[in-house]
């Protein structure tokens, strides 16, 4: 009888363990369901911030490096389209000339022009730029100018030059912009940073390993100075972006994981404020299938798994720029 009631009671034990751990996996389960909904919410459903709180059509200004071509360019487009000034800064001049009279024509708006080289870190470039927006009232400033290693190479394997660029353009170049444009806006009160993130700030990418790095400091460092900025009416947003088809991502074609500029910088000024599918503070993820793969790899295998998955995929592709450089080379070599 003392057995029966043993294993009566062990039964009751089990089943009841059983039940709470079910019920531990039914919460978790909804909680990931929830969250997931969430980002569907935010992407498609959701408004941000409208711009006009920046003074659009109001004497406000905008600040855009890397202005004359991809992301940054299209920025400018569709931030002028909505009545902002705008300050290009970039190192072609011709370029911006040729956009700042096209922005001036099609939106009836003022603009400023500054060339500068980011590679060279030159303090005389910065003093420039300060000059220039002294007199303004600079509301939005979009740090989105940026540069990546030419193919997947080792850290041990990588020149010096490229190091430098890639630590002077994707770091010193945001703080030093930013830090001139910051005071204009805390005077006033009222302003919007746009740092332009990655994927690889979010998961380290191995052969990519200076840029994944700067975009990893962009992602900690726009966090830190958001919640010092949040309380004196500044709004600081890490876009974090997978693949845009742009010069520097070396991408012609447009797929639903890889958009083109201009509806990429759509849905980032349609969500200013919004998470998407960002779980990092002062961060968002506002296109869908970014905010849906942002949200993958948060919730899903752990980020040795995704580590890893980026090693694979840029061993692959550096053998076949490697592939490619070598027939290039030969047939450089078969042409003279």
């Amino acid at each position: 009888m003392d057995k029966i009631a043993y294993f009566v009671q062990k039964s009751n034990t089990n089943a009841t363990a059983v039940a709470i751990f079910g019920a531990i996996g039914a919460v978790v389960v909804a909680a990931k369901a929830l969250s997931f909904l969430k980002v569907l919410v935010d992407v498609f459903l959701r408004s941000g911030i409208n711009v006009k709180k920046y003074d659009a059509g109001n004497g406000g200004w905008a600040v855009i490096t890397g202005a004359s071509d991809g992301i940054g360019k299209e920025f400018a487009f569709q931030l002028a389209s909505k009545k902002l000034n705008i300050v290009l800064v970039s190192r072609t001049e011709s370029k911006l000339k040729v956009l700042a009279e096209e922005l001036e024509q099609k939106y009836n708006i003022e603009t400023k022009v500054h060339a500068m080289d980011f590679a060279k870190g030159d303090d005389k470039d910065y003093q420039a730029l300060q000059a220039l927006v002294a007199p303004i009232n600079v509301t939005v400033l979009v740090n989105n100018v940026g540069t990546n290693h030419e193919i997947p190479t080792p850290f041990e394997q990588e020149t010096d030059k490229i190091v430098k660029d890639i630590v002077e353009i994707n770091i010193n170049a945001a703080m030093k912009v930013t830090k001139i444009i910051v005071p204009h806006m805390v005077a006033r009160k009222k302003g919007l940073i746009i740092n332009l993130g990655s994927f690889a700030g979010l998961v380290p990418t191995p052969y990519l390993s200076v840029y994944s790095g700067s975009k990893a400091f962009l992602s900690s460092w726009s966090q830190a100075i958001g919640a010092e900025l949040a309380p004196k009416g500044i709004t600081v947003q890490n876009v974090n972006t997978y693949f845009v088809v742009s010069a520097m991502s070396k991408i012609r074609r447009a797929t639903m994981l890889i958009p083109m500029p201009k509806p990429y910088v759509r849905s980032v000024l349609g969500q200013i404020g919004i998470s998407g599918g960002a779980s990092t503070p002062y961060t968002s993820t506002p296109f869908y299938s970014h905010a849906i793969a942002n949200w993958l790899i948060d919730n899903t295998f752990g980020r040795a798994f995704w580590v890893k998955q980026n090693y694979n995929i840029q061993v692959d592709i550096r053998k076949r720029a490697l592939r490619k450089r070598e027939r290039e080379a030969a047939a450089a070599a078969k042409s003279q």
